[in-house]
């Protein structure tokens, strides 16, 4: 399996990614964020508000981090990028759900309405065995001299 297909596998049903930008102050900010029902081909797109410090940062410094976690599966990715504030009707058309009209009053016209694309360039996975595979392994390496299978991990280099 290619790194982006593993990627795109280990992401496709988190459904909140955290997303950490830089503020003016040199800290480091995460909020969550609802991902996309997109395959990924390296590209990550969000909607957002236009008027919030996470869009302010994301303007000023574009490099940008995403954590996902899907601890039922033993599956953790770690995406690193740089943000773009898009003004595009048609991707909006294409990613726009009725759950969005819950934040933004006028709907897809709301002139708060951002969308964000986060050009990956790199990432790690981790992708662990499940709960009761990851006793056994440890119980093992407790008994024996040898080191627990944990699953696997890889960095993944993309743009």
């Amino acid at each position: 399996m290619s790194s982006m297909k593993k990627i795109a596998e280990l992401i496709k049903d988190v459904k909140f990614a955290m997303l950490t930008t830089i503020t003016d102050e040199g800290h480091l900010h995460a909020c969550p964020m609802t991902t996309q029902d997109v395959e990924f081909n390296g590209e990550i797109w969000f909607i957002g508000s236009n008027t919030t410090e996470t869009a302010s940062d994301m303007q000023k410094r574009p490099q940008v981090n995403l954590a996902y976690s899907k601890p039922s599966d033993s599956a953790y990715v770690s995406i690193n990028g740089t943000a773009e504030l898009v003004n595009d009707p048609a991707k909006l058309d294409e990613l726009w759900s009725d759950m969005y009209n819950a934040y933004f009053e006028g709907g897809k016209t709301d002139p708060r309405v951002q969308l964000i694309k986060i050009n990956a360039h790199g990432a790690e996975y981790w992708d662990g065995p499940n709960k009761l595979v990851a006793l056994y392994e440890m119980t093992k390496a407790a008994l024996t001299s040898e080191t627990a299978d944990m699953g696997d991990n890889g960095t993944v280099r993309i743009a």
